[in-house]
């Protein structure tokens, strides 16, 4: 289980723990964090669930497959980190992870 810290536009944060295997937007989802709407339950077929990795965790989180840079394209305000958080899955390595949530979700 790892706990993931998710920091809305506004600064209000929501520190949740999260099980092994589910995605980072499964745990968010589950957890009614706001800002992630995830239309697509997680397909890679949306943008909704778009999230910043913070610098420090982008190496452990992994680079984006080609299918999410393309689903990327659609999202708001797309960043160097920018990572739709369906294609995170969720690790012991990852406990502590923060993510940041765009202004907004297309």
């Amino acid at each position: 289980m790892a706990k993931i810290t998710f920091i809305e536009h506004n600064g209000t944060e929501h520190a949740i723990d999260v099980e092994n295997g589910m995605t980072v937007m499964e745990g968010a989802i589950k957890n009614s964090v706001p800002g992630i709407d995830a239309d697509c339950g997680g397909a890679c077929a949306c943008a909704t669930c778009h999230v910043y990795v913070a610098d420090a965790w982008k190496e452990k989180v992994g680079p984006a497959e080609s299918m999410e840079e393309d689903m990327l394209d659609f999202a708001f305000d797309v960043r160097e980190n920018s990572r739709l958080s369906c294609q995170i899955k969720v690790t012991d390595e990852l406990d502590g992870l923060v993510v940041n949530l765009p202004e907004k979700q297309f």
